[in-house]
């Protein structure tokens, strides 16, 4: 199978031009599960001057983009949603633990909202995992790390809401 990135996005926009919910997001997740076994196709993805964010492919149609993430020390993310997109984190390299939250109050304005922690479980190399609309979440990475992100819009251009956890 042809997993480099030109085929991987054409094939991302197939599914999602055909399903763009939940349904066609896992077909893409398990898309993804293929590429990060390949250690070539994330070779290209992902290489030793890769940032923290770079946008390797933004869809033209449907906006979804596919990211490279590359982390070379701890990294911490407050909880978080993705406002009105989804993302599908792909871990290519190292570990994260991520945490997922329920709502017990939005956002409004410059009040934060309020989240009670659900469930923590890991992200190992191979793994990935839908975020859809609403679901709040937040990374841990403790060494370095690398992955391979595909986000329903470009996230760099949306605001998000900031939550606070409560016990």
């Amino acid at each position: 199978m042809d997993l480099s990135l030109n085929s991987f996005a054409a094939q991302c926009h197939a599914i999602l031009k055909k399903d763009g919910g939940p349904k066609g997001r896992i077909e893409v997740a398990n898309l993804l599960r293929q590429v990060l076994q390949d250690a070539e196709a994330v070779k290209s993805y992902l290489d030793p001057d890769t940032p923290e964010r770079s946008v390797l492919y933004e869809d033209p149609e449907l906006g979804f983009c596919i990211v490279a993430h590359r982390y070379t020390g701890p990294k911490t993310s407050e909880p978080h949603d993705h406002a009105h997109s989804w993302a599908i984190y792909g871990q290519a390299s190292g570990e994260t633990q991520m945490h997922d939250y329920v709502l017990v109050e939005k956002a409004h304005g410059e009040k934060l909202g309020i989240v009670r922690m659900t469930d923590t479980y890991r992200l190992t190399p191979g793994v990935a995992h839908v975020y859809n609309e609403g679901d709040i979440h937040s990374p841990t990475r403790v060494e370095p790390t690398s992955l391979i992100r595909i986000e329903g819009t470009n996230m760099a251009h949306v605001t998000r809401d900031r939550f606070t956890l409560i016990e």
